[in-house]
């Protein structure tokens, strides 16, 4: 009888140790088919599309962090993971390759896109411009401009278009600073805002709740630009280049192009009637970073 118990426990235990290695040897397999990209949310809708086409393409997950260029470059380093950086505009990318986080050249620009004051759908405030952001009452919600690309275009504008009076006039009028470009947009269809400095393509992204109220050529400084490259912690590079060949392909491309993103800056500058600066750096002035 005792033979026999030690037999089946042995048994039991060969089972064991042999389901343990199988599924270990899953979690490793599963583990090295997959991609972590840091992707700044100003490309949420059309990434998480792409990467459902890409991993049905070839199999390969891919695992999205989405939040401000900012913050999510510094969960990267913080880490020390990730197999792409993925932020919003150009101006965290190049932080990134100056302190060394990318493959420069691994770098490629996906989309453009173009500054513009998204309202709530029918525009019920009549906001025409960037001045009528200064009336009494008008709600008025931007990026924080700590982490957020877009945030830092706000301030860029509101720099170079507001005298001291008009910029303290706005500051009041300021009801949050958002974490995200996906936080920008959903202050509006939220009806938390009456209006945000946002992109355009804002409007694409929930047509049923928000529209767009171009600003003026003269009120544009800067065409912005999705960029993507190669993350220096990455241990799976050669699935990571796929991830950004594929974003860069025609099909990936045309995911994007449904949301109305600028496919070259020559489309970006007809829709604003002039041509502009395309991507490029700027640093946001101390009054506008909280601490």
């Amino acid at each position: 009888m005792k033979n026999k118990a030690f037999h089946l426990l042995k048994k039991i235990f060969s089972l064991a140790l042999f389901s343990g290695i199988t599924i270990y040897g899953t979690f490793v397999l599963a583990e090295e088919q997959s991609l972590m990209v840091f992707a700044g949310a100003a490309s949420k809708p059309p990434t998480e599309e792409a990467a459902r086409a890409f991993e049905k393409k070839t199999g390969i997950k891919v695992d999205l962090v989405f939040g401000g260029s900012g913050y999510v470059l510094s969960q990267m380093i913080l880490s020390k993971k990730g197999d792409i950086y993925f932020p919003g505009s150009s101006d965290y990318m190049e932080k990134a390759k100056r302190e060394g986080y990318v493959f420069p050249e691994t770098e490629r620009v996906v989309v453009y896109l173009v500054p513009s004051l998204n309202v709530q759908k029918g525009n019920p405030k009549e906001i025409k411009g960037l001045r009528d952001l200064l009336r009494p009452g008008i709600r008025v919600a931007i990026a924080n401009p700590e982490g957020v690309c877009l945030g830092a275009y706000a301030v860029e504008i509101i720099e170079k278009q507001f005298s001291s009076v008009e910029k303290e006039a706005l500051k009041k009028n300021i009801i949050n600073y958002t974490e995200s470009c996906e936080k920008t947009a959903a202050a509006l269809s939220l009806k938390m805002a009456d209006a945000v400095i946002g992109w355009g393509v804002f409007e694409h992204w929930d047509p049923e709740r928000i529209d767009t109220v171009p600003l003026r050529p003269s009120d544009i400084l800067r065409v912005g630009y999705i960029p993507v490259a190669v993350s220096r912690f990455t241990a799976r590079r050669e699935q990571a280049q796929k991830f950004i060949d594929f974003l860069v392909s025609g099909e990936g491309k045309e995911i994007f192009r449904k949301y109305h993103y600028y496919m070259s800056p020559e489309d970006a500058f007809a829709w604003i009637g002039e041509k502009k600066t395309v991507g490029g750096e700027y640093v946001v002035p101390g009054e506008w970073i909280k601490r």
